[in-house]
């Protein structure tokens, strides 16, 4: 499914079940938030690497195509929050930073994507495993699988296996959210 099925399955998900996300737990809507951060941090590395001329072709394709997907996950995310009586954070509200050199080379570029990948597949396994709300947890495992789509590419570009362990690692949101931390500015 493309970026576009799954910002239409959130939307599609919403429809169906709004009172559920008048009622959503303060737990769940702090894993909404650190994901829709994760995800503005994600198109944020993907901009600035598409922008930095270092990337080939295989992996501009790679980087455009993730891009479009964290755009989509992002606004699912916003979508979800404001579903919920959130406001939703922005790009516009976070300063991204990174460390010294994660654009100098391809090699770099896709290392620090594979990282930052990991982190997002671990980071929704994680709230799919403890949300109390049943109807959030479809439209995240969704978005969890898409996740592990781009590690596996990045796993590639780096030459890597394609396939990664049986049972991926998931994330508690405070080490998620300790990691994140370490890309604002």
């Amino acid at each position: 499914m493309g970026s576009a099925g799954v910002l239409l399955g959130l939307s599609v998900r919403l429809v169906g079940a709004p009172a559920a996300h008048a009622a959503t737990p303060d737990g769940d809507l702090a894993y909404l938030r650190v994901l829709l951060a994760l995800e503005l941090l994600l198109a944020d590395f993907e901009a600035q690497a598409l922008a930095s001329g270092k990337l080939g072709p295989r992996s501009t394709a790679l980087l455009k195509q993730a891009r479009a997907d964290d755009l989509a996950h992002a606004a699912g995310l916003s979508a979800l929050l404001t579903a919920a009586g959130q406001t939703p954070t922005t790009a516009d509200d976070i300063d991204f930073s990174y460390p010294k050199q994660s654009f100098a080379s391809q090699g770099a570029i896709v290392k620090l994507g594979w990282s930052l990948s990991r982190l997002a597949l671990g980071a929704y396994l994680g709230a799919v495993e403890k949300l109390e709300t049943a109807e959030l947890r479809g439209p995240l495992a969704q978005i969890a699988a898409n996740e592990a789509q781009h590690l596996s590419a990045f796993a590639h570009l780096r030459g890597r296996s394609l396939v990664g362990k049986a049972f991926a690692a998931s994330l508690p949101i405070d080490l998620v959210s300790a990691e994140l931390d370490r890309y604002e500015g």
